[in-house]
């Protein structure tokens, strides 16, 4: 049963907030003004909906009074709409549910994605090749920016490692359920006799940081040059321009030659740098406090064997939900949407159990 309490908080804050944007003082202090219409605008979707069950509810005393007129024609119309409007209810408290479960905070935010070749060789840098195409015509057909950073080619194809910025609003909500094992099962290129092998590929996604996330010491970074190598993107070239960053107290290391200048190249590696520690001290903080993580798909660990990819049977299966789809053809044109809606909907239902419990 739906609760209203939390949706009148919503909209009367929603209404303070609008009454604070129309003041001129507010305009001199931008990020006290953008902070607030960040805010505003999170809560656009759950009013609209709030606004809808009210209107249904609202309607349904009338209703009932129509479908008792003595007019046959306006009785009989008014009792469709009443059964429409019951049967609209129930749903409209079910999309509230979901829309009031806390949002994770991080799923606004661009994506630092890496992808490796495995164990298989040559053909587990071929089907980390495979993985990023993928990715690439998923972000294409969803209005998503990818930018390579960094790329490592194999001369039998693939890539035995590559980083990649995907930018749109919303892009971490969508991809963030990829990282982990991807396992493929096929006859490789590289395979004379004909045999099925079980290669694997890494997938790592994490929040892109801003600002006011995470601040970077700069003194705890040490900023290498060298020249820039392989056929990793448009901008690799053999000038004085690839950047290598580490961090000294954590070890992390970040290389980015896929811009075409020097400077180009280090303002991309420390805002690779900045996004994995930034999920570094989320990963900290959460294990600190013993944070619930029942309702979360997976882990997000790079050493979960999440996916299988069987060329043979044309399927593709997620392991952490079960799910399976006969589309493998498909989804390695970028037709992730299925696995994406199928893995969302079960976070849902087990974050709505969780706040049932």
């Amino acid at each position: 049963m739906l609760t209203t309490a939390r949706l009148e908080q919503i909209e009367k804050r929603a209404e303070f907030i609008s009454q604070e944007l129309l003041k001129p003082e507010l305009q001199q202090d931008i990020k006290k003004m953008t902070e607030l219409s960040k805010e505003i605008s999170s809560y656009s979707e759950i009013l609209e909906k709030y606004k809808e069950y009210k209107k249904l509810n609202s309607s349904l005393s009338e209703l009932q009074e129509m479908a008792n007129d003595p007019d046959p024609e306006i009785s009989e119309m008014a009792a469709l709409e009443l059964e429409e409007t019951k049967q609209r209810i129930p749903e409209v408290e079910k999309e509230l549910q979901i829309l009031l479960i806390p949002k994770d905070p991080n799923d606004d935010k661009n994506v630092v994605m890496q992808i490796r070749g495995a164990a298989g060789g040559d053909e587990a840098n071929i089907f980390a090749g495979d993985l990023f195409r993928m990715y690439s015509r998923y972000c294409e057909a969803n209005g998503l920016k990818l930018q390579v950073t960094n790329a490592e080619v194999c001369e039998a194809g693939g890539f035995s490692q590559i980083e990649c910025i995907i930018s749109s609003n919303g892009a971490y909500s969508k991809l963030k359920y990829e990282s982990g094992v991807h396992r493929v099962q096929r006859i490789p290129v590289t395979e004379s006799s004909g045999r099925i092998h079980t290669s694997t590929a890494t997938v790592l996604v994490i929040p892109e940081a801003e600002d006011v996330d995470f601040e970077l010491n700069m003194e705890d970074v040490r900023v290498d040059i060298f020249h820039s190598s392989g056929a990793g993107g448009q901008g690799v070239n053999t000038t004085c321009s690839a950047i290598r960053v580490t961090h000294i107290p954590t070890g992390t290391i970040v290389t980015c030659q896929d811009e075409r200048s020097q400077h180009e190249n280090k303002a991309q590696a420390l805002k690779v740098l900045k996004s994995r520690l930034y999920d570094r001290m989320l990963r900290e903080k959460a294990e600190k406090e013993g944070a619930e993580r029942l309702s979360m798909i997976g882990t997000g660990d790079r050493s979960e064997k999440i996916r299988t990819y069987n060329y043979p049977q044309n399927r593709v299966t997620d392991h952490r939900i079960g799910f399976t789809i006969q589309q493998l053809d498909k989804v390695m044109e970028g037709r992730l949407e299925p696995i994406i809606e199928a893995l969302t909907l079960e976070e849902q239902k087990r974050k709505l159990e969780a706040k049932e419990d």
